[in-house]
């Protein structure tokens, strides 16, 4: 039987599949975990509803338990509250800028910001702020795509939710 803080120490090791340079953990979908005598029941937050990694998290995350000897591995969504990239960990945005990801940045509390509007985004590379945005939307949905004007490096930027 595993404990709590080993299952969340084992969590804290599964990769995200879209982002493999920080964890489930870091990212903050992983809500809640608690050992129970049976098995570990789990639950995650997903980044938006309709997120095609879901699937693929929940299977790594019953994966990691299971071979860990974690017995009978719960997984649970809850979609309340909904996820927000404030739940990812300063680290974890080191970690994504490390990889070449611009991490998110404020994001509006009352979503007042016009859909037009188009943040200034740090290069993760240079650190220049001269970047432009090519697209709304980069390998996934969650991401946009910019180009640095300073070193001339495409790079993703993780939208604010």
């Amino acid at each position: 039987m595993l404990t709590t803080e080993q299952a969340w120490q084992i969590l804290g090791r599964v990769a995200d599949p879209e982002i493999p340079a920080i964890s489930v953990t870091e990212l903050g979908i992983v809500r809640d975990v608690r050992a129970a005598p049976d098995g570990v029941d789990v639950v995650v937050t997903p980044t938006y509803s309709g997120c095609p990694a879901t699937e693929a998290i929940e299977r790594s995350i019953r994966e990691a338990l299971a071979a860990a000897g974690a017995g009978e591995v719960r997984v649970q969504q809850r979609l309340s509250p909904a996820w927000t990239t404030d739940w990812i960990d300063d680290a974890a945005r080191e970690r994504l800028r490390a990889y070449g990801i611009a991490p998110p940045g404020e994001r509006s509390v009352r979503n007042e910001q016009p859909l037009s509007f188009v943040p200034r985004v740090a290069c993760p590379r240079c650190e220049s702020a001269d970047t432009e945005r090519l697209s709304q939307f980069g390998a996934t949905a969650c991401k946009a795509l910019y180009r640095c004007r300073a070193c001339r490096e495409p790079f993703e930027y993780f939208k604010p939710l």
